[in-house]
């Protein structure tokens, strides 16, 4: 009998043992942010501070009042209110199914939709009309990261339901203009404004797009390609060149446009231009969801035009009726909070950090360590950022943990300092000292920095208790 090649052998086990796949060590695993997101740093939320106080003092002087909806809501939700046939439901949403019963969810791409479900589900057709409302939150879509594109993003919105005059518009615009002129922007971006007319006209437009796209399709994109059959409307927001190009000989939306949704757009300009608001009428704006009627608008980057704009909006005035709730007109807008942090950095804009530490409380010693926390617990009462080492390092190491926190004054005391009642103060910038009492600390701290820089907050002048009588403590009583 022939020999076996033993050595081929031993080639071939050592190729399959090369094939398995060795098992993943956690520990020296390294654990980074899935792609598509961001933490924000302490750095960037002095922006988004700012972001979020601009936004919430604007809705409040014209009247919208906050609103969150959950973050996940029914797939079915936004099949129905963003269109089947939109990049975000056939490409960007997350969704997953309960194992149980199967149902379908989906992590919420945008906000419209579900505050539309909440004003049904909540009967909110009962309140007074319009109903204001804004948010402030987080959304999800699986799309290719970008500058200014997350997978994991935030947005700011304004929504109103229940009102389809003209002046609805133009109001949403210019709060909008208002808060891109406070976080000092609004030179950077050109508001952009169209009308895409109700389903009547646009069914007629759509016609007509079709027809002349028919047989050009070697000169689409892919996805022009696939958007000639389902919504032939998003081949004029296509951003490929060659689809630009025939974008250009296309139909004009304005010769088909019927005579209401004309004068509806006409005095919506009419309102900008009383109001001092300019704007470039741009007829191949389009939008990309589909519950959009009327007018539509964006603010575009002036350099860089739609690749950065910070956001955009319009009317949905068949949107309620879509998901269930009667015909109401309404009309919103959503901006990219991560786009509108980039633009204020380009502009140079500097956010203010209120989360500086003012004092630091160095101390030596167990008796100094209760004086310590006496003091810290003293001074953030009276409204001064004041941070102390509470630990067992040494003076040297905590004055240094004091010098690296940007500290401008800091306090030092040992066990021989409080038994003669007495403490240091030390100004970090110039390195003068002082002996001072430790009954004067706080008192002499707070006239360096100044009362006026104080950061005092009282709950109390938000929160009320509710003395009033009850409905059903009224029967006790009477009982």
């Amino acid at each position: 009998m022939p020999k076996k090649d033993s050595s081929r052998k031993t080639i071939e086990q050592t190729q399959n043992q090369d094939n398995v796949k060795k098992p993943v060590d956690l520990k020296l695993e390294k654990i980074r942010t899935p792609r598509g997101t961001h933490d924000i740093l302490p750095e960037d939320h002095t922006y988004l501070t700012i972001i979020k106080k601009v936004v919430r003092h604007r809705a409040r002087q014209a009247g919208f009042r906050r609103i969150s909806t959950p973050v996940f809501e029914s797939k079915n939700l936004f099949i129905r209110g963003v269109g089947e046939h939109t990049d975000i439901i056939e490409k960007e949403l997350y969704s997953f199914s309960t194992k149980k019963k199967g149902e379908e969810y989906a992590l919420r791409p945008e906000g419209t939709a579900g505050i539309v479900r909440s004003y049904i589900q909540h009967g909110m057709s009962q309140l007074p009309q319009p109903v204001e409302l804004y948010y402030i939150e987080p959304f999800f879509r699986h799309d290719r990261p970008q500058k200014g594109r997350f997978r994991q993003f935030h947005q700011f919105g304004f929504e109103i339901i229940g009102e389809n005059d003209p002046g609805i518009d133009a109001q949403i615009i210019q709060t909008i203009c208002l808060i891109h002129a406070d976080l000092g922007i609004a030179s950077r971006l050109k508001l952009q404004i169209n009308t895409i007319g109700c389903p009547k006209c646009r069914e007629k437009f759509t016609d007509e797009l079709r027809d002349y796209f028919v047989g050009k399709e070697r000169s689409l994109c892919e996805n022009c390609v696939r958007r000639l059959e389902e919504n032939p409307l998003r081949i004029l927001d296509c951003k490929e060149e060659d689809c630009k190009i025939l974008v250009e000989n296309a139909p004009k939306f304005e010769n088909l446009i019927c005579d209401e949704c004309k004068d509806h757009h006409k005095k919506v300009l009419e309102l900008l231009d009383s109001i001092e608001i300019e704007y470039v009428e741009n007829p191949r704006l389009v939008r990309g969801l589909d519950y959009y009627s009327r007018t539509v608008f964006e603010f575009w980057d002036e350099n860089e035009g739609a690749q950065n704009s910070v956001g955009g909006g319009g009317r949905y005035d068949d949107l309620v009726e879509q998901l269930g709730g009667s015909p109401i007109a309404a009309c919103g807008y959503a901006g990219g909070i991560e786009r509108v942090i980039s633009h204020m950095k380009d502009a140079r804009m500097i956010a203010s950090d209120k989360d500086k530490i003012d004092v630091f409380v160095a101390q030596l010693g167990f008796e100094a360590k209760k004086v310590a926390l006496q003091l810290l617990t003293q001074f953030r009462q009276e409204g001064v950022h004041a941070l102390g080492a509470l630990g067992k390092s040494s003076m040297k190491d905590q004055l240094g943990k004091a010098d690296k926190f940007g500290v401008k004054y800091a306090l030092i005391l040992g066990d021989v300092e409080v038994r003669e009642k007495k403490i240091i103060l030390r100004d970090m910038k110039s390195g003068v000292q002082e002996v001072i009492p430790i009954g004067k600390s706080i008192e002499k701290v707070i006239k360096k920095l100044g009362r006026n820089n104080l950061d005092k907050y009282d709950p109390s002048d938000e929160l009320k208790k509710d003395t009033s009588v009850r409905p059903e403590e009224e029967l006790l009583i009477r009982d």
